[in-house]
């Protein structure tokens, strides 16, 4: 069965790149347009959705799908517990140390009062887990904290470091799910957006000169 992962639409606090987590932060105008721009491959045209339960996730399947999505909490945003609303550069100016020791457990990296990417790693799991053998395909809307760990796991990524691949935004990312449960990636960054046809002739700014 296919799965494909997207990230949900922009919000204001993606643009002022603060930490959402689990705070339940709308779409922004820029988001919905963004969201309304996206077609998505032929091959999920009969797809079902279902979204984190977050509404940035839920408006954004639902903008797509053209009628609500199934809601799936083990979908949703790592917890970034105390550090929630926070930028990374005012983490790193007002945590300082304990902050850089914090990033440099990789997969074990846990906020205070928050969740670890490993954590978030065994409920996508689960989740794969429970839809396994179901008909597909599905679009499942979420978070970019759970595209990164799921991309950790299925690439042996230890979240130190570069990423082995740049998750884009406006993509979506395929995943083959056997009825075991075995999750393979089997392809990262499919373009959302429609790509101009570079092979078409270009019309000239003006009429030649007679």
């Amino acid at each position: 069965m296919i799965v494909a992962l997207l990230r949900h639409g922009r919000t204001e606090w993606n643009d002022a790149r603060r930490l959402q987590g689990r705070a339940d932060v709308p779409l922004s105008a820029a988001g919905r347009a963004q969201v309304r721009a996206w077609c998505l491959p032929a091959d999920l045209a009969s797809a079902r959705f279902v979204a984190s339960p977050l509404a940035r996730a839920a408006e954004t399947a639902q903008l797509l799908a053209g009628a609500a999505p199934a809601i799936e909490p083990d979908l949703v945003e790592m917890d970034w517990g105390q550090w929630e609303g926070e930028t990374f550069t005012s983490l790193r100016e007002t945590v300082g140390a304990a902050f850089a020791a914090a990033e440099a457990r990789g997969l074990d990296f846990r906020p205070p009062g928050g969740e670890s990417p490993r954590d978030v790693q065994r409920r996508v799991t689960r989740w794969f887990a429970r839809i396994a053998g179901e008909a597909g395909p599905i679009v499942a809307v979420t978070h970019n904290g759970v595209l990164r760990a799921l991309l950790a796991q299925l690439t042996g990524w230890q979240m130190l470091g570069k990423p082995p691949v740049r998750l884009a935004r406006d993509c979506a990312h395929l995943m083959e799910v056997a009825p075991t449960g075995a999750v393979y990636a089997t392809a990262w960054n499919v373009p959302l957006r429609a790509q101009p046809d570079l092979t078409a002739p270009i019309a000239p700014a003006r009429p030649p000169a007679a």
